[in-house]
């Protein structure tokens, strides 16, 4: 018999495996997003100290042709930091649980909250009155989560939702009226316009989402 050949050298070298660079790189993108958002809110504010207030005249002002500029820009504008300041915790914290989810929804759901809520102050808010601020857009995120486990019918976003009632449920008490000065127009209008958006988006018969 004839001796067998010899096996050649075993290579012990295992695939690259991308998932987890893929999911760190998804995590800074969507890190860079949501901060990036901030940081427009806190640039434009800097800004407007120099010029004295004046970007805060572009928010939403009901019925009128100017305001509906403020439909879109109202969440980068703040009654200075202070203001500001208020809002981009709660904006970081609701807006990244959101984000969870993945991008199309966060920028789904905003747009939907900011046309739902913002469009519903122009029509339907106080005369002569000027709203800015994140806070529409927060409470938006707010009505969204405690949503959308129901309409999802997600066990996981159903958790979610519970554990956002607990930490951010005082919330709630924005939407009636109560502090002078405070627009709590923008607060219910923008928790109406985020559950709306969890309806549309996880609405089997009716997602913007797919398959």
């Amino acid at each position: 018999m004839s001796p067998h050949p010899l096996p050649g050298p075993v290579s012990l070298t295992l695939p690259t495996d991308h998932r987890r660079d893929q999911i760190v790189g998804a995590i800074k993108d969507n890190i860079s997003l949501l901060f990036g958002l901030a940081a427009i809110a806190w640039a434009l504010e800097i800004f407007d100290l120099i010029l004295f207030g004046f970007l805060d005249s572009f928010g939403i002002q009901p019925r009128t042709i100017r305001g509906l500029f403020g439909v879109a820009a109202t969440p980068f504008l703040h009654l200075g930091f202070g203001h500001l300041i208020s809002n981009t915790l709660p904006f970081l914290v609701l807006g990244g649980i959101v984000l969870i989810g993945g991008r199309k929804i966060f920028l789904l759901a905003s747009l939907l909250i900011l046309a739902i809520g913002g469009g519903a102050v122009w029509t339907l808010g106080p005369g002569a009155t000027n709203h800015i601020g994140a806070s529409g857009l927060i409470f938006g995120y707010l009505g969204f989560l405690l949503a959308r486990g129901i309409f999802e019918k997600s066990g996981f976003w159903i958790v979610v939702s519970i554990i956002v009632l607990v930490l951010y449920g005082g919330m709630i008490a924005g939407v009636l009226p109560g502090q002078a000065g405070v627009s709590w127009q923008g607060h219910l209008f923008g928790f109406l316009g985020g559950v709306v958006a969890a309806k549309v988006l996880f609405t089997r018969e009716k997602s913007l989402i797919g398959t």
